[in-house]
C-alpha cells in the first residue's frame, strides 16, 4: 500500500530541488495516485513513494525531455506503467506522445490511466518494431527495455519511419555499445552520450544515449 498521508508530490520534489508549475504537479500527483492503485492488481512499478518516484521516473523524464523540440513527434518503447510518456506528456503537452506496450494487461492498464487523466495519448497494444511498419515518429523514447544490441536488431529494419532514438542507460552501457559494435550493429548508426547524472542512493551514473543514422557522403 502508498502512504499517501506522510509525504507529498511537492515535498519530494522540492528536496531534489525540481520546480514544476502547480498544474504539473497536479498532474503528476493524479498519475501516481491512479499508477499506484493499478499497482495493487497488476506490477506496473516498483517505485510506490513520491521519492522514488521523483528521483527515478520524474528526474529520468527531465533527461529525456530537455533534448526533445517543441511539437515532436514522441513514442515511448515499452512504457510498462507510462513511464516516461505519461509524465512527458503532463511536463511537455507541446509534444505528441504515444505509447506502447506489448503485454497486453499492461497496455490495458495504461489505457484506463491514460483516460482517467483525460490525456490525449494513444495507447497501442503492439511492440514497437510493429508499429513503425504504419507510423513515424521524430524520437523513440526507451527506458529499461532491452539492451543496445537488441534495440538496434529490433529497429535497424525501421529507420525511415523515425529520426532517432533517445535511450536511457545505467553504468552498464559501455559494455553494451562494445557488444554492439562487436557485432557490426552500430556501423551505419552514429552513438553519442547526451547527458548523465548521478543514480540516486548509488555511486553511479544514468546517461541518455542518443542513436542517430550517419549521414551519407
Amino acid at each position: 500500500m502508498t502512504d499517501f498521508e506522510n509525504d507529498s508530490l511537492a515535498a519530494a520534489l522540492s528536496r531534489s530541488r525540481i520546480e514544476l508549475a502547480d498544474d504539473q504537479i497536479d498532474g503528476l500527483d493524479a498519475y501516481c495516485r491512479l499508477l499506484w492503485e493499478w499497482n495493487q492488481k497488476l506490477n506496473l512499478t516498483r517505485h510506490t513513494d513520491y521519492e522514488k518516484f521523483v528521483t527515478r521516473d520524474v528526474v529520468d523524464s527531465q533527461a529525456f525531455e530537455q533534448f526533445l523540440d517543441a511539437g515532436e513527434r514522441v513514442l515511448d518503447v515499452g512504457t510498462g506503467g507510462g513511464v516516461p510518456g505519461i509524465v512527458l506528456a503532463i511536463l511537455r503537452p507541446d509534444l505528441t506522445v504515444e505509447l506502447c506496450e506489448s503485454m497486453a494487461k499492461k497496455a490495458r492498464a495504461v489505457e484506463a490511466i491514460v483516460s482517467g487523466l483525460k490525456l490525449p495519448i494513444p495507447v497501442h497494444h503492439a511492440r514497437a518494431e510493429q508499429l513503425l511498419e504504419n507510423k513515424t515518429f521524430d524520437t523513440l523514447v526507451v527506458r529499461a527495455v532491452a539492451p543496445l544490441a537488441k534495440l538496434m536488431t529490433w529497429f535497424a529494419p525501421h529507420w525511415e519511419s523515425f529520426n532517432r532514438l533517445l535511450v536511457i542507460k545505467g553504468p552498464a552501457w559501455v559494455e553494451e555499445r562494445k557488444d554492439a559494435r562487436e557485432r557490426g550493429l552500430l556501423r551505419a548508426l552514429e552513438l553519442r552520450k547526451l547527458a548523465s547524472y548521478p543514480l540516486p542512493g548509488t555511486g553511479s551514473e544514468s546517461v541518455v544515449l542518443s542513436i542517430t543514422p550517419k549521414e551519407q557522403a
